[in-house]
Formats: C-alpha cells, sequence, structure tokens
C-alpha cells in the first residue's frame, strides 16, 4: 500500500504543477500588478520543463505520453487565453515547447546515468 502511495507522487506533483499553470495563465491580468522577475518567455520555459520532471524523472518511459500532452496542454492555454482578457502568442507556446524539449533532454539524461 505504501509503495502505491509513494509510486503516485509523480502523477500528483505532475497534476498540482498543470493546475498552477492553467491558474497562472489564464488568471486575467491586474491593473499594475507585480511584473514578473524573470522574461515571460522564460517563465513558460521553466514552468513547461518543471511540468514533465515528475513524470519524466520517475520514468523515461512516460515521456512517449506525457511530451505530446504538455504541447497539447500548452497549445490549449494558448488558444484559450483570449478569453480571460489574455494575450496569444506563438512565441509563449515556442517556448513551453523548448521548456518541454528540455525537460526531455534532462529526464532522458538522468535514464541513462540511472542506467
Amino acid at each position: 500500500m505504501i509503495r502505491t502511495a509513494i509510486a503516485q507522487i509523480p502523477f500528483v506533483a505532475t497534476f498540482l504543477i498543470a493546475v498552477f499553470i492553467g491558474v497562472t495563465t489564464l488568471t486575467p491580468p491586474s491593473e499594475g500588478g507585480e511584473p514578473l522577475p524573470i522574461p515571460d518567455k522564460l517563465a513558460h520555459l521553466i514552468a513547461f520543463l518543471v511540468l514533465v520532471l515528475p513524470l519524466g524523472l520517475a520514468s523515461i518511459s512516460y515521456m512517449r505520453w506525457l511530451a505530446p500532452v504538455a504541447l497539447l496542454y500548452g497549445g490549449a492555454i494558448e488558444l484559450i487565453q483570449p478569453s480571460f482578457g489574455r494575450s496569444a502568442e506563438w512565441a509563449d507556446f515556442a517556448a513551453d515547447a523548448v521548456g518541454v524539449i528540455l525537460g526531455l533532454a534532462i529526464c532522458w539524461l538522468w535514464a541513462r546515468v540511472r542506467g
């Protein structure tokens, strides 16, 4: 039972990260709100890199479906952002994709080192 619970941690972490990304990218911008301490595109890259890490580090085989799902998620966010008073940008989606690719590379390297 404990092994089953521990095995679920990467799935729960990925879900929580996805929810955080969804909330932060679909919240309408506030007037005079605090700007991000890093460039927007770098924030997208980091967010999607972090999104794929928990499951990718747990097993590289998850990346077969996780990478495409993460890209679809990023694309869906960009398509529906205008409904939330935000703008859709191809550059944001490209940054999401670079994050997924870098995350995939990290997970692949981890799998190789781990053996």
